[in-house]
């Protein structure tokens, strides 16, 4: 059956899937007696502990025991480009920083303190991160700064616990850190970020007297409420910041503006807009750009090409976000001719396009089935030097596979492995899904969950799910038991877990991620 002869060839992936594997073998750190063996460059290392770190993330782990041979090639480079591959691993990250710390001699480097500090934040461990910062205010080892605190504010508001944020402001002096209006702003601009305007409207009005406002502060806010179209409570602040004698520069002008537009009060901005030309606050690229993005969210693309003639008039050049907004508008108008013009045009006035630029024009090409158009757009990216990225992936390789086009999955997936693009689990998925959706493809689906697997890379479990239906549905259960086989021998403690849901047990589930998202949105 060709089935099975499939996966006797891909049971141990041949050498050709090796060059796609992410993860070196591992190095015996002790075996440097034989002259003919080098030491591990600093990427292999990385690549080992990041490994290790992922495998050992639950607390009955022995994570210490298992980076113990890596105790003599530890160096602060090496712990900070650790700590940047696992930001998603507070856990793990925290045992490695600490382990590192107990190695005689050893010192971490101020950079390391704030990069575990910014990775306990965002993976939301506030216990963890409080004991450790008080850990080093005893032991005096690091300096704790306003910096250190404005990661906690922006960790507490993305996490959606303002109040948690304000607490970190009112707890700065217990680390000798004296708030000042600088560290005010910052509590505010995060917390008016991730739109928790009421907590920061109250705090402001309890600490204002505490400081010497500038107009930054008060823009801050009138931004923040302009981000969720209260333009009333902008246009209040404008107004306190007048009676309070503070100077009104172009940042509160472009401020307000934006929160009228947002507001749908283009007509009055228009008016603040002349109001500036009046007392000489002379408007720049965003005073303009601002009036374009409003345009373009009320699908006003003549508006928004009249404004941009102003601007080449005035010879004010527009940024590349700027850009990027006239392009989706385009785009979702099916004007991608257009879109093509200005990208042309942007690169011809020196703005480099970013991803997204590419992306938006990308998107039309897939969702109208224009397969040569997409790669020769990605080709283009690549002369372009704006490399590909995930989205750019998923969104061709779904088309490929959608359109049969099988040749060009093989060869778009080869010119990732060519330009160093590692795949995510998102990617994997894209492909594992379309091929278990297209009949005879299911070879193609199985080789890319076994690279997947030896990737170490957990799955989702509605790509694991969907797998082991379309196998039991033709009758496969030894093949089944063959992946059930490789996913327990994985060094990933998650990819162990989810063997059980490849043999049908659901009591994991719960435990495990589903998420699909990147699959369906890419």
């Amino acid at each position: 059956m060709a089935f099975q002869s499939f996966f006797s060839k891909y049971k141990t992936l041949p050498y050709f899937f090796c060059t796609f594997v992410q993860h070196k073998p591992n190095y015996h750190i002790h075996s440097f007696a034989n002259p003919q063996i080098l030491p591990p460059s600093l990427p292999d290392l990385v690549n080992e502990i990041s490994r290790l770190l992922s495998d050992h993330r639950y607390p009955h782990h022995d994570l210490e025991l298992s980076l113990k041979p890596f105790s003599p090639q530890i160096s602060t480079n090496l712990v900070e480009q650790v700590l940047k591959r696992c930001k998603n691993l507070g856990f793990s990250a925290h045992r490695f920083f600490l382990w590192a710390k107990s190695i005689p001699g050893f010192q971490h480097n101020d950079v390391s303190f704030h990069i575990l500090v910014e990775i306990l934040g965002s993976c939301k461990q506030f216990a963890v991160l409080w004991d450790f910062l008080i850990e080093m205010r005893d032991s005096r080892s690091y300096v704790i700064n306003s910096e250190i605190f404005w990661l906690i504010f922006k960790a507490y508001s993305r996490a959606n616990l303002p109040d948690g944020a304000i607490r970190s402001f009112n707890r700065m002096d217990e680390f000798g850190v004296m708030p000042n209006v600088q560290d005010l702003d910052k509590l505010l601009y995060f917390l008016c970020k991730r739109k928790h305007l009421q907590q920061a409207q109250n705090f402001f009005d309890k600490a204002k007297n505490r400081f010497s406002l500038s107009a930054k502060t008060y823009s801050i806010l009138i931004s923040g409420w302009g981000e969720i179209g209260d333009s009333d409570k902008a246009r209040e602040l404008f107004e306190a910041m007048l009676e309070q004698g503070c100077p009104v520069d172009l940042l509160a002008y472009n401020n307000l503006l934006g929160a009228l537009c947002k507001g749908g009060c283009v007509d009055e901005a228009k008016n603040v807009f002349h109001d500036m030309l009046s007392k000489r606050v002379e408007p720049d690229a965003f005073s303009y750009s601002i009036f374009i993005h409003s345009y373009c969210n009320a699908n006003d693309v003549q508006s928004a090409f009249r404004v941009l003639d102003k601007m080449r008039r005035y010879n004010l050049l527009p940024n590349v976000f700027t850009y990027n907004c006239i392009i989706k508008r385009l785009c979702k108008n099916e004007l991608v001719e257009e879109a093509y013009q200005l990208l042309d045009e942007m690169i011809s006035r020196g703005v480099k396009p970013d991803i997204w630029s590419y992306n938006a024009i990308q998107a039309y090409h897939c969702d109208h089935c224009e397969v040569n158009r997409a790669l020769r757009l990605m080709f283009r990216m690549e002369k372009d030097k704006c490399l590909p990225d995930r989205h750019t992936y998923n969104m061709v390789l779904k088309l490929l596979i959608r359109i049969g086009r099988f040749d060009k999955v093989a060869e778009v997936w080869e010119n990732m492995v060519d330009k160093n693009f590692f795949p995510s689990v998102s990617t994997y998925s894209v492909l594992i899904h379309g091929f278990c959706k297209k009949k005879g493809k299911l070879e193609e689906a199985c080789k890319y969950f076994e690279m997947m697997i030896d990737e170490g890379i957990p799955p989702y479990v509605t790509t694991v799910e969907l797998l082991r239906n379309r196998l039991l549905g033709l009758g496969l259960l030894d093949h089944i038991e063959i992946l059930v086989d490789k996913m327990r021998q994985s060094t990933s403690h998650a990819i162990q877990e989810l063997a059980n849901v490849m043999i049908g047990n659901r009591a994991t589930h719960n435990t495990l991620r589903r998420d699909e998202t990147d699959i369906e949105s890419d």
